[in-house]
């Protein structure tokens, strides 16, 4: 097959339809366009959330040769493909006598091929913006998410993805001294005892006096593994010059305080050690006798969290439960569909957990907010969440460039689908103060005012359509955090009675089976 392969991208690469070589003919990258098709369809054809055929996902990308040309259009004759300059043919195709899936990305090289000998424009625009609009067309088809990543971008996706090189600091610019606003706690700095405060004069030796704060940060970045001379003034005025070693740190993600009886915990996002720094704040806080005594309960703040790492979701939200299911991934390919299980132990001792979302709230986010609730773990207050409960699989074209895919969909623990639902909280405060006031009376009496509306929201099943989503979220409209979150949280802890409502509330019909 790779022989084939081989041998029909040379002969391609000969004019087919009598015309002489071209100068613009022999700059196309006839073999890179059809390995990069190939490739992608190889990966798209099995994975695809609704199965898609070959030649429909071939027939939506080359729309983006049009899309570059206006004047240049593609004609499906069922038995063969034409490409059309005005009123003129230009180029005919064969469609693949057998649905191959190289045939194909041969057939779709072929017409790029021929749309570079014949248009200026689509020259001008160049080889990467023609497969880059290929996949912007083909992508239009299959949902919001799914996308085309172009070489130079996916390689700094890559490197973000796996990390920077640093010292775990965040600095921030006052005046012109740079300040430490926060350390990671398991960075090269909290080792080395920088603490919240302390200023930066020079990096291996340079002076940040002038400098911007992004150039004094490609400074102290580097090379895992590499040092790094830092010069600090300390809070208390004296000087000290620490040298470093660079590592990859991920991003802190988890910030914890006590106030009074109450523990909050905000989660900004799911990185790589995120379950890691949640259970280290949790046995922070309950490790010293029986935590239910001394703490009312647990407020996480899930609220402008736009998701990150599922596995993260799944492993960070097992710390807060004993067992049991925390989500399930439904696609068509084997691999896509798992039933993601707590495999933790409650770090929490049982205590009563609040979960304040927004509008903003997204992915794995979504994730742990509706395991926690719909395991009668926690009550949930805010407003509607985000809804994007789609998961994604990479892969890596023959050009550099990368195809994020999705493959999935997450399931809540009741069986509702994350995607264009959202989570739904049982306390709602984006309908107003007094709003808010009069749910939270009534949960003090035993009764849930939204009781009818999370049952229907629970009984929902994927796909659904927009009017339906549309209806169901409307009984808590989306917005962004607010103040009264934090006060209905307060209330539910400090009104047990309140409480237990709410997390005793949620209809347990159609539940899926851990």
């Amino acid at each position: 097959m790779r022989l084939a392969l081989v041998l029909a991208v040379l002969v391609m690469a000969v004019p087919a339809w009598g015309q002489s070589e071209s100068p613009a003919r022999a700059e196309f990258p006839s073999g890179l366009a059809a390995s990069v098709l190939t490739a992608s369809f190889e990966f798209l054809e099995p994975r695809t959330l609704e199965p898609v055929p070959v030649r429909q996902l071939a027939l939506w990308g080359l729309r983006g040769v049009t899309s570059i040309d206006a004047g240049l259009t593609i004609e499906d004759h069922g038995v063969s493909l034409d490409l059309r300059q005005a009123d003129r043919s230009i180029h005919q195709c064969a469609i693949p006598p057998e649905p191959t899936i190289a045939a194909w990305g041969q057939a779709g090289a072929e017409l790029m091929f021929a749309a570079w000998d014949v248009s200026e424009v689509v020259r001008d625009a160049g080889f990467q913006a023609l497969i880059t609009s290929f996949f912007n067309e083909l992508f239009n088809h299959l949902d919001p998410y799914s996308r085309y990543v172009a070489p130079a971008a996916a390689e700094l996706d890559r490197a973000r993805r796996s990390g920077a090189a640093g010292i775990g600091l965040v600095l921030a610019q006052v005046g012109k001294a740079f300040i430490v606003q926060s350390v990671n706690a398991g960075g090269p700095g909290a080792e080395a005892g920088i603490i919240k405060g302390d200023s930066i004069l020079a990096v291996d030796d340079q002076p940040t006096l002038g400098a911007e704060l992004a150039t004094v940060l490609s400074w102290i970045a580097g090379i895992d593994g590499t040092e790094v001379g830092i010069t600090l003034r300390r809070r208390d005025g004296s000087t000290q010059v620490i040298d470093l070693e660079r590592v990859v740190v991920p991003p802190e993600t988890v910030f914890a305080e006590q106030v009074g009886a109450v523990l909050l915990v905000r989660v900004a996002g799911f990185s790589s050690d995120t379950d890691r720094r949640l259970d280290q704040e949790f046995e922070r806080f309950f490790a010293k006798g029986p935590a239910p005594r001394r703490l009312r309960g647990v407020v996480l703040d899930l609220r402008g969290n736009r998701g990150g790492l599922l596995r993260q979701a799944v492993a960070a939200t097992s710390l807060m439960l004993e067992n049991g299911l925390v989500a399930v991934t439904a696609g068509r390919n084997p691999g896509a569909t798992h039933a993601w299980r707590a495999v933790a132990h409650d770090a929490t001792e049982g205590a009563p957990i609040v979960v304040l979302v927004d509008g903003r709230s997204a992915s794995a986010a979504e994730i742990m907010a509706a395991a926690l609730a719909n395991q009668g773990r926690a009550v949930v207050v805010g407003s509607s969440t985000l809804g994007k409960g789609l998961v994604q699989t990479v892969a890596t074209l023959p050009d550099g460039g990368e195809l994020f895919v999705t493959w999935s969909r997450v399931l809540a623990p009741l069986g509702w689908p994350i995607q264009g639902l959202g989570v739904l909280p049982q306390v709602c405060t984006s309908q107003g103060l007094d709003a808010t006031m009069q749910q939270l009376a009534s949960l003090n009496r035993g009764r849930l005012p939204l009781a009818d509306a999370l049952a229907r929201h629970d009984a929902a099943r994927a796909p659904l359509p927009g009017s339906e989503i549309t209806a169901l979220r409307r009984a808590c409209p989306a917005a962004e955090g607010r103040e009264t979150d934090m006060m209905a949280a307060r209330y539910l802890l400090e009104h047990p009675a309140a409480y237990a409502a709410a997390r005793r509330s949620r209809p347990q019909f159609g539940a899926l089976k851990p």
